[in-house]
């Protein structure tokens, strides 16, 4: 099983009360970022380039807790930067934890052995591990050796502590699909929860401005990833933590537009607008975010060439989720993918 059955009634119930109380505009993801320090230097990443000053700012719990209790989804991501470097983490997360938040704590894993004594092991806690690929795509995308091994045995570690695990993948241009197959067996043998895996985009001060992809390119890479598991014989049975419509709309089947707010971000520099990919500013509050920015100007159909081969989950994972609650076909097929395959 990949997302939970408890997260997604609660998802969804949320989901329908906005839409009974005549909402159009809802987030369904704070992606908090407590700081954006790390001690990795991945070329594919925008926020080590930041000067220092900017590096050494830090979110107090409080702060924290008041983005939470402002924003109102019921998932956050813990991002950053690397939030095992922030001397709060522990509490931080027992405190959204506590307000019933679904968790996503993501990290490189170096410190992970380290903190996991420091937190505990819940139904709305799951620790998202970075791991872009096999041991020799993984050590050269972040632009150190070693780390894919230690980000295994971490999860080893989680897993036998009872914590509920997940990997986070992301996909750049020229990678080879028969390597990425062997990557998801590789994972799924190692007893992770769910697989995430979003294709990489173009962050303007990530180093590496080569190798993100464009629109036809994603589509034409997902479908060979994805296409073990529909095979007539022994299809592959991975588990992805995302909607099956968001995994098809990266193979193209689907044909979706951005929704910029359904994951909010906040940072320490405020709310990002309008989603944590493009900088046009901050807002400082929630309610200056959703009602201050012109949504109009994101997104494909706005004509906005910086959205244009944009197909990254923060934006369209939304909209899959929703597109999940439109119908109840759609929506009994959601339900049918978080059942075990069998």
């Amino acid at each position: 099983m990949s997302i939970s059955l408890h997260q997604a009634v609660k998802v969804g119930s949320y989901i329908f009360r906005q839409k009974m109380k005549g909402k159009k505009r809802f987030p369904l993801v704070l992606m908090l970022e407590p700081l954006f320090r790390c001690n990795l230097e991945c070329a594919g990443c925008g926020k080590i380039q930041y000067p220092e000053e900017i590096l050494n700012k830090r979110l107090t719990p409080e702060q924290c807790f008041q983005a939470a209790d402002e924003c109102g989804a019921p998932v956050v991501t813990i991002a950053g930067g690397e939030p095992l470097i922030h001397n709060e983490i522990g509490e931080i997360v027992q405190g959204l934890v506590d307000r019933k938040r679904f968790v996503y704590l993501c990290t490189n894993a170096i410190l992970l052995e380290k903190y996991l004594d420091r937190i505990k092991p819940s139904t709305y806690l799951t620790l998202s591990v970075h791991l872009d690929g096999l041991k020799e795509e993984h050590d050269h995308l972040v632009c150190r050796n070693g780390i894919f091994d230690v980000a295994v045995r971490a999860i080893q570690t989680a897993k036998k502590k009872g914590f509920r695990v997940t990997t986070n993948t992301t996909v750049f241009e020229g990678e080879d699909p028969s390597r990425l197959h062997k990557f998801f067996d590789f994972v799924t043998e190692l007893g992770v929860d769910g697989m995430m895996i979003s294709p990489g985009y173009s962050y303007a001060w990530a180093p590496d401005q080569e190798h993100f992809l464009r629109k036809e390119r994603t589509r034409e890479l997902f479908r060979k990833l994805f296409a073990p598991m529909k095979e007539k014989t022994n299809p592959k049975r991975w588990n992805f933590n995302h909607s099956p419509f968001y995994l098809e709309f990266l193979e193209g089947a689907r044909d979706y537009d951005c929704t910029p707010w359904g994951n909010p971000n906040y940072s320490v520099l405020g709310w990002q607008k309008p989603c944590y990919l493009l900088n046009d500013g901050y807002a400082e509050s929630f309610s200056e975010l959703m009602n201050g920015t012109d949504w109009d100007k994101y997104g494909h159909k706005s004509g906005n060439p910086r959205c244009q081969d944009c197909m990254v989950h923060c934006g369209f994972e939304p909209t899959a989720v929703q597109d999940a609650t439109s119908s109840i076909k759609n929506t009994l097929r959601s339900v049918q993918s978080l059942l075990p395959a069998g």
